[in-house]
């Protein structure tokens, strides 16, 4: 058989990284190959010069058995390959139809694309509202839209990096059916992800790289996670060293929240009550787009709409305070969005710092610039983040890699208070058990901890007690200990009842 895509020596240098160092790659029509490896270990480069966004500087590729030379990703999907990338490419202000309209030549009206996406959505099992704005979307939702895009330019060969890092267990399950689905029709998958269950149930071979190397070609079926695990990291991860809890005062109160949404897509938040003790995790779980956001915004500040008196920090009203105000007093928060909120993609590293950190302000206002770079570098080193220094803008670097350095930038500021959304997304399994080690730690030393997480592993493995969110509504809380994956999967269709509740609180 001709194999769909041959990548021969294939070799890529930056300013300050080897990002891919002679690897070859050979997938065949109707495989699902995965291509595992560390943050930094090369992969989305090597998914970006196969799409013809980035240039190799060595070696060759051949596509159906002839030489590939692709210039752009224009090129590459006139010649049937389409990708879904890590950090999404699409417009706020645009409807999803309008997104994905503007990805596709012009042969079909935006009536007849949005018919086809509804058709799509609904036979491979992905939930996208065509006419609602980007900017109204949740990053689940946003990722759907993605992946909706490239299903319609019928790819022989499927590129999709991390693309179940914000999906629920539910919505990976319909997305692997899909993807078999496609591969049983003769499309050719790349799969680029770092959870090593999903590798070995999904995919038929799987390519491994380290430090921009091909370490290894396995069939996944026949591994186990801890050996993927030394292939991918030199190790198997560390085990996390969990005590039991040792609870404070009440540190985050939130009492009768009634938020309505001010955007006519967005969720209203019902009657919400809350409160996380000092030394406590408490997760939150719940389906993407069912209010997660517009809770985090209104607990960090970024919304300042709440009633006077509904949420309150050690016993301080600060409902009507912004984020700059509540980090004084302690709390601190890690949004969902990595680049553009949780930091400004264009500023270095060393800048990205001073987004949420005052102390390296001197008298009058000056900048302690040497500390500012000392604070990013050591930063770098604790929490292994791939960079080229505290100068290396925050773009340049890999979703996972960003995401570590941004749960360190906050983790390091000691905070009273931590607001977490989806702390581990898209990071390797070693940096995944260092961020919940880290954060566990900062629960230990007393730090009240709220961690809004789509993983249930996650929540399961950290949270001291869980609760659901489902259509602006808040479950009761119910002890990690107690709670069964079924009984939160219940929940997070919005089905607990309110003797359940009164149980439960009790």
């Amino acid at each position: 058989m001709t194999p769909r895509l041959e990548l021969h020596h294939i070799t890529k240098q930056y300013p300050a990284v080897r990002a891919n160092d002679d690897v070859s790659l050979r997938v065949i029509p109707g495989e699902i190959h995965a291509v595992l490896g560390e943050n930094g270990a090369g992969k989305s480069t090597l998914m970006k010069i196969i799409f013809g966004a980035v240039k190799p500087d060595a070696g060759h590729l051949l596509f159906n058995g002839h030489p590939m030379h692709v210039k752009s990703p224009k090129e590459a999907r006139a010649l049937g390959i389409s990708m879904v990338f890590q950090h999404f490419s699409l417009f706020d202000t645009l409807t999803a139809a309008e997104n994905v309209w503007l990805g596709l030549d012009k042969s079909l009206s935006l009536p007849e694309v949005t018919e086809r996406i509804r058709e799509v959505s609904r036979n491979y099992g992905l939930d996208v509202e065509p006419e609602r704005p980007v900017h109204s979307l949740s990053v689940g939702e946003r990722q759907r839209i993605e992946i909706v895009r490239a299903l319609l330019t019928n790819p022989q060969l499927l590129i999709l990096d991390e693309p179940t890092s914000v999906l629920t267990p539910q919505a990976v399950d319909n997305l692997f059916v899909m993807l078999r689905k496609l591969a049983d029709q003769g499309c050719s998958i790349l799969y680029i992800s770092h959870k090593l269950d999903e590798i070995r149930a999904l995919c038929h071979r799987c390519t491994v790289m380290r430090a921009g190397k091909v370490t290894g070609e396995v069939d996944p079926r026949l591994e186990s996670n801890a050996s993927l695990s030394r292939l991918m990291i030199g190790a198997e991860p560390p085990e996390l060293l969990r005590q039991a809890a040792t609870l404070g005062e009440v540190a985050l109160l939130v009492k009768n929240l009634d938020l309505p949404t001010d955007d006519p897509f967005g969720t209203s938040l019902e009657h919400i009550n809350l409160q996380v003790r000092a030394g406590e995790i408490v997760g939150i779980a719940g389906v993407s787009g069912n209010g997660q956001g517009a809770l985090m915004a209104a607990l960090s500040g970024e919304d300042r709409r709440s009633p006077r008196g509904s949420i309150t920090l050690f016993g301080k009203d600060v409902s009507r305070m912004g984020p700059a105000h509540r980090r004084r007093l302690g709390l601190n928060s890690v949004p969902e969005e990595r680049l553009g909120r949780g930091a400004v993609p264009t500023l270095s590293l060393a800048q990205n710092t001073l987004l949420t950190r005052d102390n390296a302000i001197g008298p009058g206002g000056w900048l302690r610039v040497q500390g500012v770079k000392a604070m990013a570098q050591n930063l770098i080193e604790r929490y292994k983040v791939k960079a080229g220094g505290p100068q290396a803008l925050a773009k340049s670097l890999s979703g996972g890699n960003l995401q570590k350095f941004i749960m360190g930038r906050e983790i390091d500021a000691r905070p009273e208070v931590l607001l977490v959304s989806q702390p581990t997304w898209g990071v390797d399994v070693g940096a995944a058990a260092q961020i919940r080690g880290e954060l566990l730690a900062l629960r230990d030393a007393g730090c009240a901890v709220l961690l809004v997480s789509e993983e249930l592993n996650e929540l399961f493995e950290i949270s001291d007690r869980l609760m659901v969110i489902s259509q602006g509504r808040l479950s009761p809380s119910i002890p990690t200990a107690d709670a069964t994956v079924e009984q939160i999967g219940t929940w997070m269709s919005g089905l607990w009842k309110d003797e359940e509740a009164e149980h439960v609180q009790a």
